[in-house]
């Protein structure tokens, strides 16, 4: 996997676990019922295991931002059919983030150093993606998924245009 793919950073609720069910006409599969029960959060249920497939197939590297931590890794990422993940460590600061802004969007703007990402999370608002356009070198995409419904669709599809729409680097052989 080239080292060079933007990151897509996940928040899990509101994003993953949309804070409304979903209606897929599905029925629950037994091994995502025995590990929901297993873990006692019956959202979880929620999870569409088809956004696991979507998501690798975005040309770009996976990274949870999200308070689950590495907790995701062990219990989204199963119910996904993601692999282990890099997890976003968060620092443990008392330092305010400017008037508005999201706690996360500095921290998430300093670890992607310089890297085109796309932040996928349920809180964002004008005033993150005004603060990246000042304090970040590369290319992103702040977007705001309704934690009513998580991801559907048309983000999906706004995503992957972005993502297809990057200038590639040309080969230059010799």
């Amino acid at each position: 996997m080239p080292a060079d793919r933007p990151y897509v950073f996940l928040d899990v609720d509101g994003v993953l676990i949309p804070f409304a069910a979903r209606t897929t006409g599905r029925s629950p599969s037994p091994h995502r019922a025995a590990h929901r029960d297993s873990i006692g959060n019956p959202l979880l249920e929620r999870v569409d295991p088809d956004d696991g497939r979507r998501l690798l197939a975005l040309d770009c590297q996976l990274v949870w931002a999200t308070t689950w931590l590495a907790e995701a890794n062990d219990v989204i990422s199963p119910l996904l059919g993601l692999p282990e993940l890099p997890v976003v460590p968060w620092p443990d600061s008392d330092d305010e983030p400017p008037r508005g802004v999201h706690w996360k969007t500095a921290f998430l703007t300093r670890w992607a150093a310089g890297r085109t990402f796309v932040w996928l999370d349920d809180e964002i608002t004008d005033l993150d993606r005004h603060w990246v356009a000042v304090h970040h070198p590369g290319r992103a995409l702040l977007h705001r998924v309704d934690p009513q419904l998580g991801l559907t669709d048309a983000d999906f599809s706004t995503v992957g245009q972005w993502l297809t729409a990057m200038p590639r680097p040309r080969y230059h052989g010799g």
